[in-house]
């Protein structure tokens, strides 16, 4: 073969990519669907839901797609208090009968708003899995060539664990005759307050998303604060997740006319809310009107996470991965003193009980418990986007197993997605289910005592697969 022509086809072979430098494009989309419950509704966030007669601002599915060239990942966040596995699953099925999405390498969660709708109704139900669905669609129809960048910065100020040691025994008593250590909500600027119990995680945690020529696309923020509140009875609402995400765009460069999607996802926020119990209600600083403090935490968090925005640096291309597993785990059932306890409990309906204004609930909870399964089998996933780790859990979480979590895994960084794939309650650890208190009663926490150290221990192998 002459040497001119063998020069050309070297060149020409070596300006054709090959396969795999053609799979090191990254790219990302994101879109936002409805999931505004119907009037009537029950809305759902304290012991006793009641009707829907308000919708205030609506709610939605928001999601945010990565492609890395050979795996994707979704994050799905629903405005809801919590979502049962089922709903998912049903929205699971619908996108994989659509589409050729793997349904393993969707995370689905809910952002905890107290002013949204229970998602077992049969009305609303169908709601919550369409909009997912349209979501997670729109969102991979909507993949364009990106860059990506994640950060982290601190805000406690909004933060307080609401677990207290407290003096005096009449403030710990539990539903079940007996006498706690500690109790969640004390009595505000009250003598009895000792400490709290547990600590708080100040960090707000953030991805975000450009186009290649710097337009914003989405961010994805996480931060370990229940819910704000200050929501009038009967309205629907977003609660502080909606304020930011509607507010995060403009702060961060994002323009009218070009789509944008904001989230904001909740951290392991199980035992903290933004209650700063050593001060009064009627202190002027603690007296708010419907809605201003939600968004004044919102503009808060959003004005600091925009400030570490200005200093991330964005990546052209990085490694995605995802990893998802079952864990078994028993359910707590009540012993026969508990049993016999609730049996003796003869007080007619509407009555004051004798020594828990919640025996009644408890006495239904535990009662479900008793004639329920014996397992539960409960969703863990983690994904990896570059040195960043994120790991989900389908319970409201205690903040310290997010700390844990922090500081064992493997990877640089990372964050806790919680009310991940289902919704089975409060996630206590061992030291805290013996310090008593709300989140630890059977009923609102269903599980073994040990099972934070079971899916700790599941995640922290998840991410090291991930990280080799």
């Amino acid at each position: 073969m002459p040497t001119k022509i063998l020069l050309l086809l070297l060149v020409v072979c070596c300006a054709v990519p090959s396969p795999a430098e053609d799979k090191r494009a990254f790219r990302a989309g994101a879109a936002i669907a409805d999931i505004t419950p119907p009037l009537g509704e029950k809305v759902v966030g304290s012991f006793s839901p009641f009707p829907a007669s308000n919708i205030h601002d609506a709610l939605h599915a928001r999601c945010l797609c990565l492609d890395d060239g050979e795996t994707k990942l979704f994050f799905v966040l629903c405005d809801n208090v919590g979502i049962v596995k089922e709903v998912y699953d049903q929205a699971r099925s619908e996108i994989a009968a659509k589409s050729d999405i793997d349904a393993e390498q969707i995370l689905m969660a809910a952002t905890h708003t107290h002013s949204a709708c229970v998602s077992t109704s049969p009305k609303y139900s169908p709601i919550i899995a369409k909009g997912i669905v349209e979501a997670v669609l729109a969102a991979n129809k909507n993949l364009q060539p990106a860059r990506i960048g994640w950060g982290g910065i601190d805000e406690s100020s909004e933060l307080n664990n609401r677990r207290w040691y407290i003096k005096e025994a009449k403030h710990r008593t539990n539903p079940f005759g007996g006498v706690d250590t500690v109790r969640m909500n004390p009595p505000r600027n009250h003598p009895t307050l000792v400490a709290p119990a547990g600590p708080v995680d100040p960090e707000i945690s953030f991805i975000s998303v450009q186009s290649t020529n710097g337009t914003p696309i989405a961010l994805l923020a996480n931060y370990s604060l229940h819910y704000v509140g200050g929501v009038p009875r009967g309205d629907v609402s977003a609660d502080y997740f909606g304020v930011f995400a509607d507010s995060i765009g403009p702060m961060i460069g994002a323009k009218d006319d070009s789509p944008f999607v904001g989230m904001m996802s909740n951290g392991t926020s199980g035992d903290v809310n933004n209650i700063d119990f050593r001060f009064s209600s009627r202190d002027p600083k603690q007296t708010y009107e419907k809605y201003e403090k939600i968004d004044e935490v919102a503009q808060k968090v959003a004005k600091k996470v925009a400030e570490a925005h200005a200093n991330i640096s964005f990546r052209d291309w990085v490694p995605l991965g995802v990893r998802r597993s079952e864990l078994t785990l028993k359910v707590r059932k009540p012993d026969e003193a508990m049993q016999a306890y609730f049996a003796n409990l003869k007080v007619p309906e509407n009555e004051k009980f004798a020594y828990h204004r919640h025996e009644k609930t408890y006495a239904d909870r535990v009662q479900a418990l008793l004639e329920g399964p014996d397992e539960y089998v409960v969703p863990l996933q983690a994904m990896r986007i570059g040195d960043l780790a994120i790991a989900s859990i389908p319970f409201e979480v205690i903040t310290e197993i997010g700390l844990e979590l922090k500081t064992l895994a493997p990877l640089e960084d990372m964050f806790t997605i919680e009310l991940a794939n289902d919704s089975r309650g409060y996630l206590p650890t061992p030291r805290q289910h013996k310090l008593g208190g709300y989140e630890t009663w059977m009923g609102t926490n269903r599980v073994q005592k040990d099972a934070s150290e079971l899916i700790v221990k599941e995640l922290l192998s998840m991410m090291q697969q991930l990280a080799e």
